[in-house]
């Protein structure tokens, strides 16, 4: 972080120590707060107050484990020149608090995506920023980091509101909640600052109208708040807030959600976009960030974005990237650099102001009977070709169901596979070169994962033209693809599922731990959260991956699961058997979750040789 010029970081880690710590002043003790932190996999969502104990509880060994890496990371932060930014108190407190303080003022959120409402998981408790206790916990938390911690930073952390609106949208209200927040923190640190995200205006732009923001923003001194103008990239809220009404702010990029493998990004935005801001008149912006959800994917975007803060002229990104594939292969390539042209032309250059989330159907599969939407039948002309349609039992044109998941595409696939092909030419010239086999194993990825989405298209074509053979033609194909692109990452030791499980098992000290931290790290990639036997979590797939082993032994029994019920239901003229496959595949899942199967670590396979050969097979 230090050699891209990162010099405020978030710190984090271990927080739920001090919390351990500080809460037992308030006579809470370790045995109520197992319902209270959230699961390793699961930190941050406990910490917001979305979920309560979901993949917990946490062991007093994982606690101390934590403090010490925190004092570690704060260390060689400080070394390194860097302002630590650490948490502080949102309000979120353990349900035990209202029979210890019977008058305090605690309200029980509402559910955030549990799939019934279960209060074992669902709806924290807030203590409301105006009761005097809020002050009196807030300052004790931040004294107690002061002492673990040393007097090492004025900078905190607090997003009371993200994704939980204020009780009233009464300004007078909303700006003491804002002073009392900014009390508990300057209690503890009389210089403090408080950082706080932006994400609330544009997630909640309904309720956070300008004298809501106005209010909420000038309840702390000018300078004592920095605001992350989060999703700048996409949704830039200085542009229509009067520079957030004089407080200074941080131009973010957030650019990736659940961590996601896609190849995506907007170069023209980041190499603009800072400048934009910083030149505008009566700016207040003093910084830029990065604030996206997961890092490993997309490296070209945030190498362009890092670079961006040392930059005071806008880059023109074509000429860039030949610069930076010469930096990042060691050579200069023309097929390369055409290659990358392309990329910045199509890939690179999404500008429909969708928020990239991978929706595709590999990694996650719609949870509906086999539909159509009527854009994609006019599309494919499968609307004048099966007139009797709207007649047929199994579908009309209106039964379209609005959750089930659009992939995004913004640009033609035709040109990626161009780009592709120009990648293959130069691998004799790279071989050898890490860097290019990542890029060459992800693109291919990405272009096949495209043709995917097409091939179940052309299954639920099939399906609602009674096309028996052409729905086992096309199931076969997407499940053999699946095959394939899970050949294909298991040749980079960047996309390997074992990694993760591997390195989450290592944090344990003893069997239960070991299964505990295997069961975090496996179901926050798949089902998330909670299910019941034919409701899967209303989170399943947000955090999909493109890993090897994740596809063969997850995605893939999936499709061929639901695959046989739709050859099935075809076969016997009636429905899709909806809720039976559900029961079958949650049951499958919630197993995989608790599974104790090893996998790879290393890579296996010439990523080069795999790439070609998928290449002739898939795109000539």
């Amino acid at each position: 972080m230090a050699l891209q010029g990162v010099n405020l970081p978030l710190a984090f880690t271990g927080q739920e120590a001090i919390w351990q710590k500080v809460f037992q002043d308030f006579n809470v003790s370790s045995k109520d707060l197992n319902d209270f932190f959230g699961g390793p996999a699961f930190l941050a969502w406990a910490r917001m107050g979305n979920l309560h104990g979901w993949g917990g509880p946490l062991t007093q060994n994982w606690l101390d484990q934590q403090l010490r890496l925190q004092k570690h990371i704060l260390s060689r932060m400080i070394e390194l020149g860097m302002t630590p930014v650490l948490p502080s108190f949102s309000g979120n407190v353990p349900a035990v608090f209202r029979k210890i303080f019977p008058t305090a003022n605690i309200t029980r959120l509402g559910d955030w995506n549990t799939v019934n409402g279960n209060p074992r998981w669902c709806c924290t408790y807030l203590l409301d920023p105006s009761d005097t206790l809020f002050v009196e916990v807030g300052e004790a938390f931040i004294k107690q980091q002061v002492e673990e911690y040393g007097d090492i930073t004025d900078i905190y952390n607090c997003d009371t509101f993200n994704e939980n609106s204020p009780p009233t949208n009464d300004p007078t209200y909303i700006s003491s909640l804002g002073a009392a927040i900014y009390k508990a923190m300057s209690k503890g640190d009389k210089d403090a600052i408080w950082l706080m995200q932006g994400w609330l205006f544009s997630s909640d732009a309904a309720f956070w109208k300008p004298p809501q923001m106005r209010a909420l923003l000038h309840s702390v001194p000018i300078g004592k708040m920095i605001v992350l103008d989060l999703f700048a990239d996409v949704k830039p809220i200085w542009k229509t807030s009067s520079q957030f009404y004089g407080v200074p702010y941080i131009w973010c990029m957030l650019h990736n959600f659940g961590g996601n493998i896609e190849m995506y990004g907007m170069l023209d935005a980041i190499s603009s976009g800072p400048i934009d801001a910083r030149d505008s008149q009566n700016s207040t912006m003093v910084g830029v960030g990065l604030c996206m959800e997961g890092i490993e994917q997309n490296p070209v975007v945030y190498e362009l974005m890092s670079e961006m803060a040392f930059r005071n002229q806008k880059i023109q990104p074509e000429a860039w990237l030949k610069s930076y594939s010469y930096r990042r292969y060691g050579q200069a390539i023309p097929q390369i650099e055409a290659a990358w042209t392309i990329l910045y032309h199509t890939i690179y250059n999404c500008t429909d102001g969708i928020a990239d989330h991978n929706k595709d159907y590999i990694v996650q599969f719609p949870d509906s009977s086999p539909f159509l939407t009527d854009s994609q039948l006019s599309k494919e002309g499968w609307i004048q070709k099966l007139p009797t349609l709207e007649q047929n039992h199994r579908f009309s044109f209106r039964e379209t169901n609005a959750n089930v998941p659009q992939p995004h595409l913004w640009y033609s696939n035709k040109e990626a596979i161009k780009a592709l092909k120009l990648f293959l030419i130069a691998g004799n010239d790279l071989v050898g070169s890490l860097t290019y086999r990542y890029d060459l194993v992800d693109l291919t990825r990405q272009v096949l994962s495209k043709l995917a989405n097409q091939v179940y298209l052309d299954v639920m074509i099939a399906y609602h033209s009674n096309n028996a053979s052409a729905v086992t033609l096309y199931s076969h194909k997407f499940l053999e693809l699946i095959e394939d692109i899970d050949t294909l990452l298991a040749s980079d030791d960047n996309f390997l599922l074992g990694t993760w499980l591997e390195s989450a098992k290592n944090l344990s000290v003893n069997k239960n731990e070991r299964r505990q931290y295997e069961w975090n790290a496996r179901t926050q990639v798949t089902m998330w959260y909670d299910n019941t036997k034919t409701n899967q979590s209303k989170l399943h797939d947000y955090a999909n991956k493109f890993w090897s082993g994740l596809l063969k032994g997850y995605y893939l029994p999936r499709a061929s699961t639901y695959f046989s019920y739709v050859s099935r239901s075809l076969e016997e003229n009636g429905n899709f058997p909806l809720e039976e496959w559900r029961k079958d595949w949650i049951s499958y899942s919630n197993n995989w979750q608790a599974g104790t199967e090893v996998y790879s670590v290393k890579a296996v396979g010439d990523a080069l040789a795999i790439s070609k050969s998928l290449a002739a097979k898939y795109l000539s």
